[in-house]
């Protein structure tokens, strides 16, 4: 294939991809313009009508950058590691391994229980955060930080740890995006009670609920070889029936997100870009073999 026909490919490529992300812009940006705008006066009084409480948010958390990062390849660089039975590399960013002596737990509901297995075991293992605990199948589930602001959601950042009746760790499973970089200009962010409206103004919070936590963390924004996160406020909320709910709110424009549900939708945009590629290049090959 000569330079001319390459040069054809990746233009049709970055179309595709310029196309996406602009239609990805408009989408989000249309969605943050149907959020009402209450003043905060407003939404104090609604909120006290509803019987709906919030105790200390954060503060002085304003402005935040997009961050970038790629998934690592662990075919490309061998990582080392400790007290390793077997480790098995799958589709060259998922790393398993059966650990040789099993190491002991003694309260897997606290995530300070897990640091030091981590910090000893896991490759970059200080970078994860607590996120789930499912003690019925033995296993606990870790998402990424940066910055201690967690990457909520993204299958190329989540830590799976495994143990045995005996509260022994006896294997993990691990992705992780590397290369990390802060977008250099900031974007101002919601303020926590606009995150509340903007919550509020959609129906999702109930009367006589109480929200008991919100933080910033990072959601997916692009997820193609280069994967972009925008900064998401996540906010938990505890129900008059005392079950706890989360949200997710894109913290530059104000949308609420469904994190698993748009991350699904972007891979398969990400198939579609993918295909379109292999698409262009049988192309050319067909126009070769035509000349030839």
């Amino acid at each position: 294939m000569d330079w001319s026909k390459s040069k054809s490919i990746f233009i049709v490529v970055f179309l595709i991809l310029d196309v996406f992300l602009y239609s990805l812009y408009l989408n989000r940006h249309t969605e943050a313009q149907q959020v009402p705008i209450l003043g905060e006066k407003n939404i104090e009084v609604r909120l006290k009508d509803d019987n709906i409480t919030y105790g200390a948010l954060p503060t002085n958390i304003e402005k935040a950058s997009y961050i970038s990062g790629r998934v690592k390849n662990f075919e490309e660089e061998k990582v080392q590691l400790k007290n390793v039975q077997t480790a098995t590399i799958e589709n060259n960013n998922k790393l398993i391994v059966q650990l040789r002596e099993p190491v002991k737990i003694p309260n897997t509901l606290e995530e300070a229980n897990f640091s030091e297995f981590l910090k000893q075991y896991v490759y970059n293992g200080a970078n994860y955060s607590l996120w789930l605990v499912d003690e019925e199948n033995r296993r606990a589930t870790f998402f990424q930080s940066v910055n201690n602001r967690t990457i909520y959601y993204n299958n190329n950042g989540v830590l799976t740890v495994y143990w045995n009746e005996d509260n022994e760790i006896v294997m993990y499973e691990q992705t992780i995006l590397e290369k990390i970089e802060e977008y250099e200009e900031e974007e101002t962010l919601l303020t926590p009670i606009q995150v509340i409206q903007a919550l509020y103004a959609k129906g999702m919070l109930k009367p006589d609920s109480r929200i008991t936590n919100m933080k910033l963390g990072y959601s997916t924004l692009v997820q193609l070889t280069t994967q972009v996160f925008v900064p998401t406020w996540e906010v938990q909320v505890n129900t008059s029936d005392d079950n706890t709910e989360e949200y997710f709110v894109n913290a530059v424009e104000g949308k609420v997100i469904d994190v698993q549900v748009d991350s699904s939708k972007v891979e398969e945009v990400e198939n579609e870009v993918e295909g379109a590629l292999e698409s262009e290049e049988v192309k050319e090959a067909k126009k070769e073999v035509d000349t030839e």
